[in-house]
């Protein structure tokens, strides 16, 4: 996933960030905004590493996202066949 994805999605992306780097407060998100030299600065901040290796966690976790399994779009399908199953009892 590029940057631009994990930007646009930010709401989304930024519920990850935090189970990633626990020690970024609610304030630090906001502040982030989907910026990505913004969050690479807060984990530098926090965790006390070079930026180097903050962009490298950086990088490593973009790799690994994936909105398309995260999404509930699933669970949403699943209670219109529901809906659909049981009305047409």
């Amino acid at each position: 996933m590029n940057w631009d994805q994990v930007e646009g999605k930010w709401k989304q992306a930024s519920g990850k960030v935090k189970e990633k780097w626990g020690k970024l407060t609610d304030s630090d998100l906001t502040v982030i905004g989907g910026k990505r030299d913004q969050l690479i600065g807060r984990i530098q901040e926090r965790y006390g590493i070079a930026k180097e290796e903050a962009q490298k966690q950086v990088d490593e976790f973009t790799n690994t996202l994936d909105f398309d399994s995260t999404v509930d779009e699933t669970a949403y399908g699943g209670a219109e066949k529901v809906r659909g199953t049981s009305g047409s009892h």
